[in-house]
């Protein structure tokens, strides 16, 4: 059994990463700011919220793989975003990770192989209108990704998954009619917007013993968004 640490694994796509880690037999600890509806021995809550700046609670002992989820669709021309903003999807997207792995890192050198999972986003790569914010914050996600990686290397694996736009409570608003649904899903190639299982397959496969020669790697699950026209 090993021993995972999920950050924002109370909804979306770190609610499933923390079913299917519970279902291959882990031990998993969630810290997020609200308490999972699931319900399970070997999962462990920790109440904290990333935008405090808080101290994170304390996480004794091997940690064989972390996954930050925490993130913000701050959608807006640039004109109206306030530095504020800037600021607030930077310390949510980024010094939450940075904080997090600072207190976990004693316990990640513990574990014979450890993994850690960030999140980008698409637009960082392909340049897309009103996601200055978010895009700037996660291209120092992806940044983030490749430094500790490098620093890390050959204990510690480092890798980083960038969706594009998935169904969960944060993008409600974006899908919130059966037209914009509609209208998401044919900007991708495969016709349909993602499903946080989509992506928490592969945050899996990162943080277990199958993708061992994966290190440094920001891999797009997108629909096709990043690599067809």
């Amino acid at each position: 059994m090993k021993h995972f640490v999920i950050a924002g694994g109370s909804h979306g796509i770190g609610v499933e990463i923390v079913k299917q880690l519970l279902d291959q037999g882990h031990k998993v600890t969630c810290v997020s700011r609200t308490e999972p509806e699931l319900q399970h021995s070997q999962l462990h809550f920790i109440a904290h919220d990333f935008l405090s700046g808080q101290e994170i609670p304390e996480i004794t002992g091997a940690v064989d793989g972390v996954a930050y989820c925490p993130g913000s669709i701050n959608l807006k021309m640039f004109r109206s975003l306030k530095p504020e903003e800037f600021l607030q999807d930077y310390e949510i997207n980024v010094m939450g990770a940075i904080r997090l792995l600072q207190r976990l890192q004693a316990g990640l050198k513990q574990a014979p192989t450890a993994s850690v999972v960030f999140f980008s986003t698409v637009a960082v790569q392909q340049g897309m209108s009103f996601h200055s914010s978010i895009a700037a914050a996660k291209g120092a996600v992806e940044g983030l990704t490749r430094s500790l990686a490098a620093e890390w290397a050959p204990a510690i694996r480092v890798n980083a998954i960038a969706p594009s736009l998935v169904e969960t409570p944060l993008s409600a608003r974006l899908l919130s009619s059966p037209e914009k649904a509609e209208a998401s899903a044919k900007r991708h190639p495969l016709a349909r917007i993602g499903k946080p299982e989509d992506i928490a397959s592969m945050a899996v496969f990162l943080l277990n013993e199958n993708s061992t020669w994966i290190t440094g790697q920001v891999i797009g699950i997108d629909g096709g968004m990043s690599a067809i026209k």
